[in-house]
């Protein structure tokens, strides 16, 4: 993981000839007036453009370092989203390859003593299978909650239904995914975002919000798509800064919708439910493909 955050910058020939000149026009203009001084000579012409030269070659590369300063953040939290995925890969994999196989080694090993064994030991095979299944079970749907494989397969509507009715099986959230049209050809980074802001929501509601409806409209608007989560839980008090006020979850929703150029709202009172609308724009290059089959 730590490899995959080694060094943003990267060496451009071009930023650095630049640096080199200004360098060397501060250099020859210290030069210059150096040695007018020593030789009580005025200030000519030439050397006062070098000097103008210099200093605007200087605005410039502050200008740059103070654009690029600002971008950093953005960029910063662009690449740990993207290792964070990685990693939620790396550990489904791991999880429905390595455990999972493990696990249902351990379950025919288990079935096969069973067979064996004495009536005395019968109930406590029964007792171990049963909790083979389970774990098996819990291990399957960490891995799925980790990396939605069924995201490129099946789509996002699909997707968050399966989610949803493995989250909420076993608990009182009488919940519904409205979705009045087709999400096919949905770019894959919008996917992602639109799943993993209702899987932290969902996260949220059950155990904070305590809620006993849900509500998940998804819909493809001109704009881009639009996503609601609704809830009629305990509710609470948006803070204006997520990240710094430990909300946690909430920072992770606008870093997400921020990097897509969308918006996000969070609408909450103690008391009142909760509701979350996120609108992430489509990508020019969707906007452009749509555009032309729209055209007669």
């Amino acid at each position: 993981m730590f490899s995959s955050l080694k060094t943003l910058k990267r060496w451009r020939p071009g930023a650095s000839l630049l640096r080199w000149a200004t360098a060397l026009l501060c250099l020859a203009s210290v030069a210059v007036n150096l040695a007018l001084y020593l030789l009580e000579q005025p200030l000519p012409a030439a050397a006062l453009a070098l000097q103008l030269i210099a200093l605007l070659s200087i605005a410039w590369q502050l200008r740059q370092w103070a654009r690029s300063i600002a971008l950093r953040p953005a960029e910063l939290a662009d690449r740990l989203l993207k290792v964070q995925e990685s990693e939620r890969q790396r550990l489904s994999r791991e999880l429905h390859d390595d455990i999972g196989q493990m696990l249902t080694a351990a379950k025919l090993q288990a079935d096969w003593l069973q067979r064996r064994a004495p009536a005395e030991l019968q109930e406590h095979c029964s007792t171990l299978r049963s909790t083979l299944d389970d774990t098996l079970a819990n291990v399957r749907d960490v891995s799925a909650i980790l990396n939605p494989r069924q995201l490129s397969s099946l789509g996002l509507e699909a997707s968050l239904r399966a989610h949803l009715l493995r989250t909420l099986e076993n608990t009182n959230v009488h919940w519904s995914l409205e979705c009045r049209q087709r999400l096919g050809g949905i770019p894959e980074d919008m996917a992602i975002a639109a799943f993993r802001i209702t899987q932290e929501a969902v996260t949220n509601i059950l155990r904070h919000a305590k809620a006993n409806n849900l509500v998940v409209r998804i819909q493809r608007q001109s704009e881009g798509l639009a996503l609601s989560i609704s809830d009629d839980g305990l509710g609470f008090s948006p803070a204006s800064s997520p990240a710094d006020e430990g909300q946690r979850g909430m920072a992770g929703m606008l870093e997400r919708v921020g990097l897509l150029n969308g918006t996000l709202s969070v609408n909450s009172q103690p008391g009142l439910g909760t509701q979350i609308d996120a609108l992430i724009p489509w990508p020019p290059r969707t906007l452009e493909r749509a555009k032309t089959n729209n055209a007669p």
